[in-house]
């Protein structure tokens, strides 16, 4: 996937406006001013090529098998992850298998 460059180029709120379209397509952020002031940052995302897509399922599919989980055992992930975010503990789980 091609990301923007951290260079913005600097343009008016009405030429932005204009040529928004542009803007889209384009590879770097884009710092829109009115009379002179920064007003806002847009930043234009790619899309993924073919071959990013098949270059990101292929490092998937040799993650799940260096490190096989069943569905349960993502979902529990998951759920643990949410936890900490929220600042909550830990569900208390028996170790048993």
């Amino acid at each position: 996937m091609k990301l923007p460059t951290t260079e913005a180029t600097s343009v008016g709120i009405r030429e932005f406006r204009a040529a928004i379209a542009e803007y889209i397509d384009a590879d770097r952020p884009i710092t829109v001013t009115r009379h002179g002031q920064t007003v806002g940052l847009f930043v234009p995302l790619r899309r993924p090529s073919a071959e990013d897509i098949q270059r990101m399922t292929t490092a998937a599919a040799d993650f799940r098998k260096a490190v096989p989980l069943s569905d349960d055992e993502v979902e529990q992930m998951v759920a643990d992850f949410d936890a900490l975010r929220r600042g909550q503990p830990l569900p208390q789980r028996s170790t048993d298998k």
